[in-house]
């Protein structure tokens, strides 16, 4: 009796022990599956090209708080870690480090600027991080056998030369005054232009540069008139692709076409320009168009969405650049959706990811191509009445 009294008291503290660590062990897996996913971020937020960071930042934001709102990513819970660069490319590599290797996330997106993105790129391939550039300059995701981490969701400035060549073809355009400005952007633009120029048959009758401070180029567009091109192309971003449109204007220079580059795809520069951008012409990515898409297009659903959403919430209309961090994060959700938080699935994952509907066109990633769009996902557009407007190929 003594020996089963004692196998009885035996039993009752093992089964006790049992009911004190069931709560412990319902706790560990409730806190396991609650475990945060992040998504690190770095937007210029601030300094030069806010315009591109602000609804950037906006929209990664609005993203994640309705992941959230419907229950995270498998029950997880999604935070983004949002840094912003001031448009600064020191700044923005520190960030990318801290991302990487203080806050561990598993991915990350942005830089804003073409700038920012190339000064990055070692920094991911050595922590071995997959980060998705905002950007746009080919260089970015090329070559993509020392960009094996990198991808980017802003189409290419080769596709949107391409597309803005073929248009002048159309137009019977053989004489070209370009000016860019001297930056990351405006070098790689040049550089397309320059490059891609004699396929198309037209000839560069005007080089001109000037400083992404400038804040008067009268003098580069008196040089280009002399030279009597058939058309103008001005590569850059931010205040001085109104400065182009307002010298433009000045000089009584409206009898030749002025081009831009996709970085004017904001309707803000439009108001900027005080109705001097009647006329402008640009390859721009569908999102800047959902309601003149038709309704089979297969982009018009999510730009439609994405459009509305964010009026709502911003009081704003959506531009390109909104629509980077909108592929960009929508592109990392799913990844951590179907993977997890492993930073080499995921890398993996995005390599193989194709058909995927975004803002900017319908991605096809390879190994080949860390970028995924054409100049097939551009659409030529033109200010007309204050607004963009399809412009005719005839």
């Amino acid at each position: 009796m003594k020996a089963t009294a004692r196998w009885s008291q035996g039993m009752a503290v093992v089964m006790l022990a049992v009911a004190l660590m069931w709560p412990c062990a319902s706790v560990n897996q409730a806190r396991a599956a609650a475990e945060e996913y992040l998504i690190g971020a770095v937007f210029s937020v601030t300094g030069g090209a806010s315009f591109l960071g602000e609804p950037e930042k906006k929209t990664a934001e609005m993203i994640v708080e309705q992941v959230n709102k419907s229950g995270g990513i498998n029950g997880h819970p999604v935070k983004l870690v949002l840094y912003d660069t001031e448009t600064d490319a020191t700044k923005c590599n520190l960030a990318v480090k801290k991302l990487a290797k203080h806050d561990n996330v598993p991915i990350i997106v942005g830089p804003s600027t073409s700038g920012e993105s190339l000064a990055v790129v070692k920094v991911a391939e050595e922590e071995k991080v997959p980060l998705i550039s905002c950007a746009a300059s080919y260089k970015i995701v090329s070559p993509v056998e020392e960009r094996h981490w990198v991808y980017k969701v802003a189409g290419s400035d080769s596709h949107v030369v391409g597309k803005e060549f073929d248009y002048m073809k159309a137009k019977g355009i053989k004489k070209l005054a370009v000016m860019t400005v001297s930056d990351g952007f405006g070098a790689s633009g040049r550089e397309e232009l320059l490059r891609l120029a004699p396929e198309y048959g037209i000839q560069i009758v005007a080089d001109e540069t000037y400083g992404p401070k400038d804040t008067d180029l009268t003098a580069q567009l008196t040089k280009i008139r002399e030279q009597k091109p058939e058309a103008i192309i001005n590569w850059s971003v931010g205040p001085t692709q109104v400065l182009a449109v307002k010298a433009w204007r000045d000089l009584g220079m409206r009898n030749i076409p002025l081009y831009q580059s996709h970085g004017f795809g904001s309707r803000k520069n439009i108001e900027l320009a005080g109705g001097g951008a009647e006329g402008v012409l640009l390859a721009l990515a569908r999102v800047n168009i959902g309601p003149l898409l038709p309704d089979n297009q297969p982009q018009k659903a999510v730009i439609m969405d994405y459009t509305k959403r964010y009026a709502d919430l911003y009081k704003e209309p959506i531009s390109s650049f909104g629509g980077h961090a909108w592929d960009a994060v929508t592109l990392a959700i799913e990844a951590l959706k179907a993977v997890g938080p492993d930073r080499a699935k995921i890398r993996d994952y995005l390599e193989n990811k194709t058909g995927f509907v975004g803002q900017h066109g319908v991605f096809k990633f390879s190994a080949k191509d860390h970028n995924g769009l054409g100049k097939d996902d551009l659409e030529m557009v033109v200010v007309k009445n204050g607004d963009w407007a399809l412009a005719p190929w005839k």
